[in-house]
C-alpha cells in the first residue's frame, strides 16, 4: 500500500492528521504539499488533509481519528 498524505504549509490540521497517523500506527506514506500546485490545489483545496491510497485511489477525508484510519489500512 502506497499512502500520500495531501496537506499545506502551516496547516493545524494537518499536525493534528500527522499526530493521529501515528497513533493509528499507520505505515510510512508521503507527504504532498498542495500550496503551489494550482491542480491540486483545485481538488485538495477544501478537503486537506487527505489521505490516500495511491494503489487504490481510495481516499480519507479529514476529520479522521486513529480508529478511522486503521480501518481505512484494513481495507483493501
Amino acid at each position: 500500500m502506497a499512502l500520500i498524505l495531501y496537506q499545506r504549509d502551516d496547516c493545524k490540521l494537518c499536525d493534528a492528521a500527522l499526530a493521529v497517523l501515528a497513533a493509528a500506527g499507520a505505515p510510512d506514506f508521503t507527504s504532498i504539499w498542495i500550496d503551489a500546485d494550482a491542480v491540486l490545489e483545485e481538488r485538495y483545496g477544501t478537503r486537506v488533509p487527505v489521505l490516500r491510497d495511491a494503489g487504490s485511489g481510495r481516499e480519507l477525508d479529514w476529520p479522521f481519528d486513529p480508529a478511522a484510519v486503521q480501518a481505512f489500512l484494513a481495507r483493501t
